[in-house]
Order: C-alpha cells, then structure tokens, then sequence
C-alpha cells in the first residue's frame, strides 16, 4: 500500500470487483478462453454502460439544478 488514501480506495476496490467477478461468474480475468475481438467486444459494452451511466448522472444533476432554481 501507498500513503495515498484515494489509491488504497481505488485498489480494494479493484480487489472487491474481482472477488465479486469471481464468485458472480466463476471466472478470473487470468484466462485464455476468449479471443481478441471477444475482448474488445467486453470492453466495448462496459464502455456502452459506463456512457449511459454518465447521460443518467447528467440528468439528475440537471434536474436537481432545475429544482433548486424554483
């Protein structure tokens, strides 16, 4: 560990995805089973998600700023 409060976070919070990846699927990211492009296509969807993820965010901090002007 580091003498950074935020890394620490960022690390245990990596370790607690892994662990819940690997009880939710049965699997690690240590694996040879998906090809290339199967990579990629994970990646894309998480990308997908992270993006929808942001459009709620930003509708919620607009609507709460709409709200706190009336």
């Amino acid at each position: 560990m580091v003498d950074d409060k935020i890394v620490n976070q960022v690390v245990q919070n990596f370790e607690k995805r892994s662990i819940i990846g690997y009880l939710k699927y049965g699997k690690n990211l240590d694996r040879n089973d998906l090809t290339f492009l199967q990579w990629i296509n994970h990646l894309q969807e998480e990308l997908m998600d992270a993006t929808l993820y942001l459009e709620k965010l930003k509708d919620e901090t607009k609507r709460l700023s709409d709200n706190n002007k009336g």
